[in-house]
């Protein structure tokens, strides 16, 4: 998958908008979702704009 920028226009309003999906590859994903909807299982599951909201887990330093 490749790694974007945030895309601004995606409208987060916290916590309850957030999804964790995975890739094909077993990467974690913190994801922005617009509205509230259901059957968001994998990265595949979001659309291109919902993608561009992401945040690779695996990246951040966790103590």
């Amino acid at each position: 998958m490749e790694i974007i920028e945030r895309d601004p226009g995606v409208n987060s309003v916290g916590y309850e908008s957030l999804v964790w999906v995975e890739d094909d590859s077993g990467n974690e994903f913190s994801c922005s979702l617009d509205s509230a909807r259901n059957g968001v299982q994998s990265i595949g599951d979001l659309t291109d704009h919902e993608r561009s909201s992401c945040t690779n887990i695996n990246q951040i330093e966790r103590w």
